[in-house]
């Protein structure tokens, strides 16, 4: 096989084991978890947009169950759960 293409398949191996067993992770890791750049990350933290740690004041320490429950915040609704809404709102005569 390809040297290459194991080493490719190495490293996602040890990513998602990584991502499934360590619940703090680095800025690396956490960019790679989230699919962004480093840089992107980095705008997120100085913008206080993200929830990190800084015990030592320099280096950026992510919770791994905080970084899930913010990806999956400010959900948006689906047509159908919207058409569902409005219709209920509707049938109430626009009453709450």
């Amino acid at each position: 096989m390809n040297k290459n293409l194991i080493e490719e398949v190495s490293n996602i191996l040890k990513d998602k084991t990584l991502f499934c067993t360590k619940e703090v992770l680095t800025t690396d890791e956490t960019a790679r978890y989230m699919g962004i750049s480093r840089s992107y990350l980095y705008k997120l933290t100085m913008r206080g947009e993200i929830p990190h740690f800084k015990p030592m004041g320099k280096m950026c320490y992510f919770n791994r169950i905080e970084i899930e429950q913010w990806l999956q915040s400010n959900r948006v609704a689906t047509s159908a759960e919207l058409n569902q809404k409005a219709q209920t709102y509707c049938m109430k005569g626009g009453k709450r």
